[in-house]
Parts: structure tokens; C-alpha cells; sequence
């Protein structure tokens, strides 16, 4: 049978010799061994059980959007039902795209190559579009990475959205939530409804919170 690793074949006398590494570890173990008891009694202050603790969770959730700014409910189930098809599309395609190769020019980078990811995406000028030839390519982790690393890029965050599988892994959760509270941030901050980026930002809010029901991040209406 081939050898699959480099590994050398073991010399069993060596293991015979009083004084090799593997005695002394032998010798080394039964020696700590032996110092231990057999049956450990933790010792417990009942009155200590009794106190009131008191346990710290951050619940976060999104700043609310100045007058005027935040969508109506309307608005939001129709984006979700938007979004709903594209994911639908993605994963009915997600295997045929998976298995087409990349033109000679998309070269995607490591997983943890973050800087890299962000020339990716961006580049100089214009970075690689979302296609779903590139991102039907990614797996879970790397997607995570993504979104934690592309809050600049709408249409990329829309796309990795939608190749997150549900249930959400517990890092995909918190990525998403940090980017609602991150576009409600941003939002807050605008000072005109005509702003370019409020679209945008409403969208993200949305998707996560209704989508992803994530609810106490959701515009109230």
C-alpha cells in the first residue's frame, strides 16, 4: 500500500530503552498519577448559593430613525418578500454556478485574507460584482467574514444575505445584528430623507430584522 504522509516506520526497540522519551513520560504520568486523589469533594458555601446574582446580557437594539426616516410596514413586507425569491433562485441554482469555473481573471482570495477580500470586492476603482457564479463559491465562514468586512458594499451585503443558510450559525447572528445596529447608526446620523444611502440602509435594517427575525431590531410602525 502507498504511503500517503512522509511518516517514518517506528522502531520498537527503541521504545524498549530505559531512558527514552516515552518512559519517562510513562514514568512521569504515573507519578502525578498517583499524587491525586481518587474522589474530589468541592467544597461549596451553601449561604453563597442562596445570594441574589446577578447575571449582565447586552440587548442592543437598533437607534431609532429620525422622524420621516424609517419605511412603513408595507414597505418592509414587500422587500422581504422580494428577498424571499432571491433566495429561493439562489439555492435552485446555487449547485449549477458552484460547479462553473471562473473566467481567468477572477482570482478569488483566502478565507482569511481580509485585505485581500477588500481589493476583491472594491478594488482600485471597481471591484468584482456579487455574481452568483462568485458567490455560490463561498462557503458559511467565509461569508461571515465578508459581511463583517463590507459594510461599504450594499449590493455584496445583499448577496452573502442571501447565501446565509438558516438556521443561523451563532457568529452569523451576531454579525448580522452588529450590521442592522450599524446601518441604524449611520441612519441616524442623516440629514435629509433625499440622502442616497437611506434606501439602502432601510433595506439592510429590514432584512435582517423581519427576514432573519431578529424583531426587536425592527423599525416600529
Amino acid at each position: 500500500m502507498p504511503r500517503l504522509l512522509p511518516v517514518e516506520s517506528c522502531d520498537t526497540e527503541e521504545y524498549n530503552r530505559p531512558e527514552t522519551l516515552k518512559n519517562i513520560s510513562d514514568r512521569s504520568s504515573k507519578r502525578e498519577a498517583s499524587l491525586c486523589q481518587d474522589v474530589v469533594v468541592a467544597q461549596i458555601d451553601p449561604k453563597k448559593l442562596k445570594m441574589k446574582q446577578s447575571v449582565n446580557v447586552s440587548i442592543t437594539g437598533c437607534l431609532a430613525a429620525p422622524q420621516g426616516f424609517s419605511p412603513c410596514l408595507k414597505w418592509q413586507q414587500q422587500q422581504v418578500s422580494k428577498f424571499s425569491e432571491v433566495r429561493q433562485s439562489v439555492n435552485k441554482h446555487r449547485q449549477h454556478w458552484k460547479s462553473q469555473f471562473l473566467d481567468d481573471n477572477v482570482v478569488m482570495p483566502k478565507m482569511e485574507d481580509e485585505d485581500g477580500w477588500k481589493r476583491f470586492c472594491l478594488g482600485e476603482n471597481t471591484g468584482f460584482p456579487p455574481f452568483l457564479s462568485i458567490v455560490s463559491k463561498l462557503n458559511q465562514v467565509t461569508s461571515q467574514i465578508l459581511i463583517f468586512n463590507c459594510h461599504c458594499i450594499g449590493r455584496w451585503l445583499y448577496a452573502l444575505l442571501a447565501c446565509l443558510e438558516k438556521p443561523l450559525l451563532p457568529e452569523a447572528h451576531s454579525l448580522i445584528r452588529q450590521l442592522a445596529r450599524r446601518c441604524s447608526a449611520v441612519r441616524a446620523n442623516l440629514e435629509s430623507k433625499d440622502d442616497d444611502r437611506l434606501s439602502a440602509l432601510n433595506l439592510m435594517i429590514c432584512i435582517i430584522a423581519r427576514y432573519f427575525e431578529q424583531n426587536d431590531l425592527a423599525d416600529k410602525v
